[in-house]
């Protein structure tokens, strides 16, 4: 398989797409190139570090035909990949320029991934990696301090591309599937900037029995999708709504609820929601899912770790205790919970528990695990959702290489309805006009759209600019309409 670069303007663009139809995989596949203007290049990838995380991103970039180069201190290290994977290894510092440049760093299409135990080596790799020439360059972080921006812009101040941290981004993953599945797709592309939703209607809710014309939707709200039985559509203006469908609904923040509002008569009841273990990955998971229709509980067996956490997050219920323990699971009646959250920094600890919660009737069950040696023994001890930090990581690198301008990122019904992220381009059809005069009905409906740097759910009235970034749901196989309308072919 052979993956190509396009260059176009001195930019480039690789022909990747990204499948998410699992959280704990990646899957890489060739497609035809986006143009036919520039000179097709091969992509080259220097991932610093072979540990779990950039072993597992050379495997999986291995795979998609690039050329893969792994740096790593430790030679042992690097002859097991030798023997495992079709890469070039390096034995050397990553964070010394002359060992960059052997490694290729220093040609603009290069991209270096810099996936070290250490932040501060991964901070000072990636930056030195510019330094000498790296197109982009991709730093691992784990501490919060760093991602977090806080007194300080990372990023920005070592001219790093982007900072990417496993753990961040896996308790937004856990966090989408503890709401709804669908989220995913569209919370990764706005940064938890809107809100999406999931949620039968009830006979009694206001819009049952009215067309999506007679339904007065807030400013910033749409409704993304219906699934009736095993059907899912794009809404209409003609579309009816009938008890027991399932909706999507996408909207900006401070409007959502009231759109919610309509479909719902009563506010939905709280879901109870236990989480074992208290790392930095719990802290991101309860603050996602803050004000978001939850009652948290969170078990941590640290005393000096549970009482930190009772300061930081002070609309969760922290219990210094181990739920494992069969007379701590009774006392705290945990069996009533809605789901089970296992995130413990030892796989079969989180194994553990959440065999016990589902052996105990809880409904959803969400373990964290760290070695892939585990994963096959998820299905068969009844664990609903698996998620791997180091799979996460690699997704979410995979996504930041790829500069498609048109990407399809997930399905709301596989081979009927896809999500697309797509980048106008400066000869759209759609330049300068509003969202209501674009030819998008009844393939197409825009759920979100980035707009220099800031994400949202857009009116009618919005008008559309070229290097908008936006998400689009709409029917498979219609990506020719799209490359029109927006200008991506």
């Amino acid at each position: 398989m052979l993956v190509l670069v396009i260059v176009t303007h001195n930019r480039f663009r690789q022909t990747i797409t990204i499948n998410e139809h699992e959280h704990d995989a990646v899957s890489l596949v060739a497609c035809p190139p986006l143009c036919n203007r520039g000179i097709i290049f091969i992509m080259n990838v220097i991932i610093a570090g072979a540990g779990e995380v950039g072993t597992h991103l050379a495997e999986v970039l291995a795979a998609s035909g690039r050329n893969i180069t792994i740096i790593d201190k430790e030679p042992s290290r690097l002859a097991d990949l030798d023997d495992a994977l079709d890469v070039r290894t390096l034995a050397g510092n990553c964070c010394n320029a002359d060992v960059l440049r052997e490694a290729g760093a220093d040609s603009e299409n290069a991209a270096l991934v810099a996936a070290t135990n250490s932040d501060e080596l991964n901070l000072l790799c990636a930056a030195v990696g510019k330094g000498v020439g790296a197109g982009k360059a991709i730093a691992r972080v784990h501490h919060s301090a760093y991602f977090d921006q806080r007194g300080l812009d990372y990023a920005k101040q070592f001219d790093i591309d982007r900072l990417i941290c496993p753990e961040y981004s896996t308790a937004l993953a856990i966090a989408s599937t503890l709401r709804n599945p669908a989220a995913l797709a569209i919370e990764n592309f706005a940064s938890g900037q809107i809100e999406v939703q999931e949620f039968p209607v009830p006979a009694e809710a206001d819009v049952v029995g009215k067309t999506l014309i007679e339904i007065s939707l807030p400013p910033g709200v749409r409704l993304a999708a219906i699934r009736r039985g095993a059907t899912v559509s794009l809404p209409m203006a003609t579309s009816t709504i009938e008890a027991g469908d399932v909706v999507i609904l996408v909207g900006n923040t401070e409007v959502f609820g009231d759109g919610r509002k309509l479909f719902q008569e009563k506010k939905p009841g709280r879901r109870r929601i236990v989480v074992m273990g208290g790392p930095s990955m719990g802290v991101w998971l309860c603050r996602a899912l803050h004000d978001r229709q939850f009652s948290i509980r969170l078990f941590e067996t640290n005393r000096e770790r549970a009482e930190e956490l009772a300061d930081k997050l002070d609309w969760v219920t922290v219990v210094c205790a181990d739920p494992t323990d069969m007379t701590v699971f009774e006392e705290e009646r945990i069996a009533e919970a809605d789901a089970f959250v296992g995130l413990s920094t030892d796989d079969e600890h989180n194994i553990l528990g959440c065999a016990w919660a589902k052996s105990s009737g809880i409904g959803q069950v969400i373990s964290v695990v760290n070695r892939p040696r585990y994963v096959p023994l998820i299905a068969r001890v009844g664990i609903d959702h698996a998620f791997s930090p180091r799979a996460v990581a690699a997704q979410k690198i995979g996504r930041m290489l790829d500069e498609s301008p048109l990407l399809r990122i997930s399905s709301l019904a596989e081979g009927v309805i896809d999500v697309y992220r797509v980048q106008v381009g400066p000869t759209a059809e759609a330049l300068g006009q509003p969202l209501r005069k674009l030819p998008l009905s009844p393939d197409w409906m825009i759920a979100a759209a980035m707009h220099q740097g800031q994400v949202r759910v857009p009116t009618a009235d919005d008008l559309i600019h070229a290097g908008d970034i936006i998400t689009v749901i709409g029917r498979s196989g219609q990506e020719a309409k799209l490359k029109k309308i927006f200008g991506t072919g």
